[in-house]
């Protein structure tokens, strides 16, 4: 990751678009641990999306599906939250389609049985015994976690963001590292 580039959220708001990836930095060591864990410095995934002239926050979080103000969001953690462009590469997406899959989140579950399934990939004996799934449909009808709900949103929007992993084993830093996504700058008060 390159060196944050921190912009006010006043000055930031109107670069955001529907469908940008919003990435929280760690904070405290519990988040620390989840982040190296996960082989990134994220540890939660949301997507951005516009309800009328009211920047919205999409996330699916640890009581569910939800939807709040981004302004409200950054004033509680400012310099945390990491805002990437979707579709740097160009490719046809719908934003509207995307903002639209992640709203039919909210008031859902939160996916702790898939998030338990993606970590045990990280246990080293584990790993060598399961192969890797690609197949985006699998187990759709389990509840998502939040990196989880951003893949399959942006599938919505028509583009998979890491085409060679199934969206249940997405990670934070899957989609960081993912060339649908380009770091635009981190959120500040």
């Amino acid at each position: 990751m390159k060196e944050p580039l921190f912009v006010p959220y006043c000055d930031a708001r109107r670069k955001i678009r529907g469908g940008d990836l919003l990435l929280f930095r760690p904070r405290g060591f519990v988040c620390r641990a989840i982040a190296v864990a996960g082989r990134s410095e994220y540890t939660h995934a949301a997507m951005a999306g516009w309800w009328s002239r009211r920047l919205m926050y999409v996330e699916m979080c640890s009581r569910g599906g939800r939807a709040l103000l981004l302004s409200n969001i950054v004033r509680r953690r400012p310099g945390a939250i990491d805002v990437y462009r979707a579709n740097a590469t160009g490719q046809r997406f719908s934003r509207d389609a995307a903002v639209h899959a992640m709203i039919e989140i909210t008031g859902r579950r939160y996916g702790w049985f898939n998030l338990f399934r993606a970590a045990l990939l990280h246990l080293p004996l584990f790993r060598f015994l399961v192969a890797p799934e690609t197949d985006d449909a699998a187990d759709s009808d389990w509840p998502p976690f939040c990196s989880q709900a951003v893949a399959m949103a942006t599938r919505a929007g028509g583009v998979d963001p890491v085409p060679n992993l199934a969206d249940r084993l997405t990670e934070p830093g899957d989609l960081a590292r993912s060339p649908f996504y380009r770091y635009r700058f981190t959120l500040t008060d």
